[in-house]
């Protein structure tokens, strides 16, 4: 059986729920249709940092900045950079008056879903097929066998879109860069030499083309990504079932690191997750297509070396939503006018992240970075949680 929405928004990440908000402020439904069974399905990774510009405007847009701020993470906007035999070649302490402060996914989502009435979210839905009708509109269909037509499709979908192959045929490629997520708990307690070497918030470790990322997360957790450049395939001669074997088979990359960075992999707690780092081209963009858009990691997915996915997702989901709230009746102005902002402003970020993934994980990727710190203001953030 086909039910008719006038919005339908696929996806229920930080992007697409920040659309379905602004529309709600501004007196417009929107149903916002989830693959996943429920909110609690998965954990929603780390720490993000908020930017002023993007994410906090979003924010502002949808009401939210308020409630924002009471889940910030005090002193997440620290950062440290260190070398691979534990040297620490920069430490800036968060002072609170950065523009960026951090908060967890998982609270901030939860914060954009209890803003939307009952009922917005349809959980369980995963898209099959999404395909033109007529007069712009399209029609929707779910691997349960159920289908949707929509007077506005809103693929919000992230990197593996089924949406985007309405308007683009391009596809997301690998960067190069594998990495290998791994979290140690109660960490002040359990595992003090990699907590005191890592800090209070953002921690970078750069070497021979490979290195660690990582946050301290405001459960005194340590969230942490081994990076390595690598082929594509790497990750697959690696059985991730068997902790003790994927721990020692990414260990071999960090033979005479400091001990208490290959902690990070070492006494990591519970199961290490592999992830390949995968971008659309950069400058990604398409011809308008009636009743139909894409943002977050659909239009412009890209590595998270420049901290601007998720930032960018919430801003394109708040222009989104104020283009159409600004020209009511016409759908097709208010599209064309938000894709003329988001085309720029996806290659910008896209273009830095491509840059920033060269820089530390190139030639000399330590001394880069010392020398980027040392000719600008110290950002809060380089790179955001790769969710």
């Amino acid at each position: 059986m086909t039910t008719h929405h006038p919005v339908a928004i696929i996806g229920a990440g930080l992007g697409g729920l920040t659309a379905a908000r602004v529309l709600h402020v501004n007196g417009i439904e929107a149903t916002v249709f989830e693959l996943e069974a429920s909110a609690n399905a998965r954990t929603q990774g780390g720490m993000l940092d908020i930017h002023e510009d993007s994410g906090q405007r979003a924010l502002h847009a949808a009401g939210l900045h308020d409630g924002f701020r009471k889940i910030i993470h005090e002193g997440g906007q620290a950062l440290r950079l260190v070398g691979p035999d534990g040297t620490v070649h920069l430490s800036e302490e968060d002072d609170g008056n950065g523009g960026r402060p951090e908060a967890d996914r998982g609270d901030l989502r939860r914060l954009l879903l209890e803003s939307l009435p009952e009922g917005t979210i349809r959980w369980g839905m995963k898209v099959s097929c999404a395909r033109p009708l007529s007069d712009g509109r399209h029609e929707v269909t779910f691997t349960d066998g159920s289908a949707v037509t929509t007077d506005l499709l809103i693929g919000a979908d992230g990197a593996w879109s089924r949406v985007r192959p309405l308007l683009s045929a391009a596809e997301p490629v690998y960067t190069g860069i594998s990495f290998i997520e791994t979290d140690l708990l109660d960490a002040d307690a359990r595992h003090p030499g990699s907590a005191a070497l890592l800090g209070g918030g953002f921690f970078i470790c750069l070497g021979d083309r490979r290195g660690f990322l990582a946050h301290r997360e405001g459960d005194g957790s340590l969230h942490a990504y081994t990076a390595l450049r690598t082929d594509e395939d790497w990750l697959d001669t690696i059985d991730f079932t068997d902790s003790a074997t994927a721990k020692a088979a990414v260990l071999s990359h960090f033979d005479g690191w400091d001990e208490n960075l290959r902690a990070l992999i070492a006494d990591a707690d519970g199961a290490l997750v592999p992830r390949r780092i995968h971008a659309l081209p950069v400058g990604h963009r398409w011809d308008h297509v009636p009743g139909v858009t894409l943002l977050g990691d659909a239009a412009h997915l890209m590595s998270p070396f420049a901290g601007e996915g998720a930032n960018l997702a919430m801003l394109d989901g708040a222009e989104l939503g104020l283009a159409i709230a600004a020209r009511p009746g016409d759908t097709e102005a208010a599209l064309t006018a938000y894709e003329e902002a988001l085309f720029p402003r996806g290659e910008a970020s896209a273009a830095e992240s491509a840059t920033s993934l060269e820089t530390m994980f190139g030639d000399r990727g330590l001394e880069r970075m010392i020398e980027f710190f040392a000719s600008h203001e110290l950002p809060d953030s380089v790179i955001e949680d790769s969710h």
